[in-house]
């Protein structure tokens, strides 16, 4: 494979990774991370090893009463060799906590380590720091309200 095909490779694994976490794919989503994983998520606060413990982690977390766009853009991935590869992603994030009725909107920048694994390219450490994070209380506006979503009859 040469290297935009593997450059390629690498940022539709990045967004495999972003939509199985808005769409709570938790299986899909366990295929992109090899087995020995680690994540720093929130700059570090949320630190896991292994892709067992992070997909238990996102599962506790990402309830059905959260609902999460997360986009991944400006990918800077580099090929460090046969089976490597390292990649930062610009990410902006928007959550809906239903229950509390309250909004989160945050930008900042994912760092990644992949792994070639049987020809597939994994996630072999991936974490993020925010540039800002801000959040609001959705019965502040009284006409918002969230009109349909997927996760309503689960």
């Amino acid at each position: 494979m040469s290297r935009l095909e593997d450059i390629e490779a690498i940022k539709q694994l990045k967004h495999k990774y972003l939509r199985c976490l808005d769409c709570k794919n938790w299986d899909e989503m366990s295929a992109c991370f090899t087995d020995d994983a680690v994540t720093s998520y929130s700059g570090g606060q949320f630190c896991f090893e292994g892709k067992d413990k992070i997909i238990d982690f996102l599962k506790d977390v990402m309830q059905n009463t959260l609902l999460t766009m997360h986009q991944g853009f400006h990918p800077e991935v580099e090929i460090t060799g046969e089976n490597t590869a390292k990649g930062s992603w610009a990410f902006h994030d928007y959550l809906i906590e239903l229950n509390s009725n309250t909004s989160i909107r945050g930008y900042g920048y994912y760092h990644d380590e992949y792994e070639k694994v049987g020809g597939q390219w994994k996630i072999k450490s991936t974490g993020y720091k925010r540039v800002f994070e801000e959040s609001w209380e959705r019965n502040d506006v009284p006409s918002m309200k969230v009109n349909e979503h997927m996760f309503e009859n689960i």
